[in-house]
């Protein structure tokens, strides 16, 4: 096993991020117009150039830096976290409260404005129909 470290293989990289945006060489190649024969001739290329670089990044919807900065390891370390942190996410997503309760106190709320809204209504029929008479 050689100890030397892997050349920085821009093509694999694409290829790698292409596949981790569950895109096929097809739909990359039609955003940036080109054909899927030389999109697969870029993921074989060791460099590419710096405006093709600009265009397959923002086909990708990432940084050029996204790009020439990935590492398998990162990749898998990144989506490592989210595993490791579901225990957080589910405790700060628990309800303190009955949410059937909150609800049935809304019901009761609304029943008693309802209510005072009704005998308001009343009154006001009440004294209308007092002017009425007086006249």
């Amino acid at each position: 096993m050689s100890t030397l470290t892997k050349p920085n293989h821009i093509g694999r990289k694409i290829s790698r991020i292409r596949e981790l945006r569950d895109m096929k060489q097809e739909a990359l190649a039609q955003a940036l117009g080109i054909s899927q024969q030389t999109i697969s001739s870029i993921e074989n290329s060791e460099t590419i150039e710096e405006e093709r670089l600009i265009e397959v990044a923002k086909a990708l919807g990432v940084t050029v830096e996204a790009i020439k900065n990935f590492s398998e390891e990162l990749a898998i370390n990144y989506f490592n976290t989210f595993n490791e942190s579901d225990n957080n996410f589910n405790h700060y997503n628990t309800c303190t409260f009955n949410p059937l309760d909150k609800l049935m106190e809304a019901v009761e709320e609304n029943k008693k404005l309802y209510e005072r809204l009704l005998k308001a209504e009343q009154d006001k029929n009440e004294y209308l129909e007092k002017l009425l008479q007086v006249k």
